[in-house]
């Protein structure tokens, strides 16, 4: 009698714990379907206007490629973008971009006022691309080998120590796979 009495708070627990572990679980528990595969076929309009289309042949180049999907009305790509600007002073990488769902004009307003470390940005105005690449939300960011396959996908802002220990990281074995 006295265990259906504490049966509730037993059951309490184990959800607690593993919702608990869950939200504080550092691995990235969204690990992309996509991941050593080619990157999905496609052909964007160019953010330019007069710029060449943003197509899946861009990252075939025999280079490591970074994509970066974003939008001007999301918060954490703001926070996140001086980490993309750092890494394109580096030069480790292309910079390609997917503005997702997005209104033109304030995109290029957002990259004219916060820079564009982008080589090539794609307009994506219906979503329908970003779901191909399996986006969960912007901002994400995928390391592309130099034969077009995704190495690794950032889910969220690249922020804190994220660019040193992951995305670097990535790019190095991205280089090694090319």
């Amino acid at each position: 009698m006295s265990f259906i009495r504490f049966a509730p708070l037993a059951v309490f627990a184990v959800l607690a714990g593993f919702f608990g572990y869950q939200l504080f679980n550092k691995e990235d528990g969204l690990r992309s379907a996509l991941l050593d595969k080619p990157a999905p076929e496609f052909q964007l309009a160019n953010l330019q206007e007069g710029g060449d289309a943003f197509t899946s042949e861009d990252l075939k180049t025999g280079r490591v490629s970074i994509v970066n999907l974003w939008a001007s009305w999301c918060v954490p790509c703001r926070a996140e973008h001086p980490e993309l600007m750092a890494l394109a002073d580096q030069g480790v990488a292309q910079m390609f971009a997917i503005n997702y769902k997005d209104e033109p004009e304030k995109a290029k307003r957002f990259l004219t006022d916060l820079g564009d470390p982008f080589d090539k940005t794609g307009v994506d105005d219906t979503g329908r691309e970003a779901l191909r690449w399996g986006l969960s939300g912007v901002p994400e960011t995928f390391v592309i080998d130099g034969n077009g396959v995704i190495v690794y996908k950032h889910v969220g802002p690249i922020q804190n120590d994220d660019l040193q220990t992951k995305i670097l990281p990535a790019i190095e074995a991205a280089r090694e796979r090319s």
